[in-house]
């Protein structure tokens, strides 16, 4: 027999990492960053360069072209679902909303979600941003 069969195993170390980026790719830059750049300002991002966007908590989000367009969005399919942020008030959630369907965007109705309010924002691929409102005594 091995050492390593018999030797007790140690417990692994376990980290409070903090999220530093998401890399967003879309099909049309241009269309994609028309939507993001009314989107994101109004959610505590600005805009640092070539299409990165940081909040206050040091969180980038870095947008780049697709060089592969297939197979497109599709909500249950491999890759990421969506980009969800937590608002603080309903009322933050209801002015996005606004804001945006003023800028001529679609929005979707407030839904709520066992005690919790969010909207799911599609982006111009169909990728959803979501604004959620979670109960006090709970977290996403």
């Amino acid at each position: 027999m091995s050492q390593s069969a018999t030797a007790p195993q140690a417990k692994p170390q376990h980290f409070n990492l903090i999220m530093d980026h998401m890399v967003i790719l879309v099909s049309d830059m241009q269309r994609s960053m028309a939507f993001y750049t009314d989107l994101l300002p109004m959610i505590g991002f600005r805009y640092v360069r070539d299409w990165v966007f940081a909040n206050e908590q040091g969180i980038y989000l870095d947008f780049r072209e697709a060089k592969d367009l297939e197979p497109g969005y599709r909500r249950y399919a491999p890759g990421l679902n969506h980009v969800g942020f937590t608002a603080t008030s309903l009322q933050q959630i209801l002015t996005v909303r606004e804001q945006m369907q003023a800028l001529g965007y679609e929005m979707p109705e407030l839904q709520e979600i066992q005690g919790a309010h969010a909207i799911f924002i599609k982006d111009p691929d169909g990728m959803r941003v979501e604004i959620t409102l979670y109960p006090e005594d709970e977290t996403a």
